[in-house]
C-alpha cells in the first residue's frame, strides 16, 4: 500500500499528496500524521492537495476529522492547492470542513500557519490573555 509523506519543516509537517487517495491510504495517513505530530510536537499542518483532481466524501470528511484529531493534539490544521473542481464537488457534496482553514499554494499556508502562532504570542513570548479575560497584575 502506498503511504503518503510527510515532511517536518520547522514547527510544520507538510503533507503533500501525490497519489490517488483511496480510502484505506486516507485513513493510514490519518494514523500517520497523528503519530507524527505527537513524536515532533508541531503545531502546524499543511495538506497540499494540488494534484488531486477529485476529492470524494469520504477524503472529504477524512479531511475534516485529520483536522479535528490535529487540533486535538495542539497543531492546526491548512489545506492548499485546491482546484476549482475539487472546490465545487465539496460545496456540492455538503462537506464544509469544519476546522480546516485553506490557501492557494503552499508559501500561503504557512505565512497563515506563522501569523496564527505569532498572534498567539506578545512582545515577550508570553501567551497573549484570552479576549474578554483582565490581566492579572504581577505582585
Amino acid at each position: 500500500m502506498d503511504r503518503v509523506p510527510i515532511l517536518k519543516i520547522g514547527d510544520i509537517l507538510l503533507v503533500s499528496i501525490q497519489i490517488d487517495m483511496e480510502d484505506q491510504v486516507a485513513l493510514q495517513l490519518q494514523e500517520d500524521l497523528a503519530e507524527r505530530i505527537v513524536a515532533t510536537g508541531c503545531h502546524g499542518v499543511v495538506i497540499d492537495i494540488s494534484a488531486l483532481d477529485i476529492v470524494d466524501s469520504f477524503v472529504g470528511r477524512t479531511l475534516a476529522t485529520i483536522a479535528s484529531i490535529s487540533r486535538v493534539l495542539d497543531a492546526e490544521t491548512v489545506v492548499v492547492g485546491m482546484r476549482p473542481a475539487v472546490a465545487i464537488t465539496l460545496v456540492e457534496l455538503g462537506l464544509s470542513l469544519p476546522g480546516i482553514r485553506t490557501a492557494l499554494n503552499v508559501e500561503l499556508g504557512m505565512e497563515l500557519l506563522a501569523r496564527a502562532r505569532d498572534e498567539g504570542v506578545n512582545e515577550d513570548g508570553d501567551a497573549e490573555d484570552e479576549p474578554g479575560t483582565p490581566a492579572v497584575p504581577a505582585p
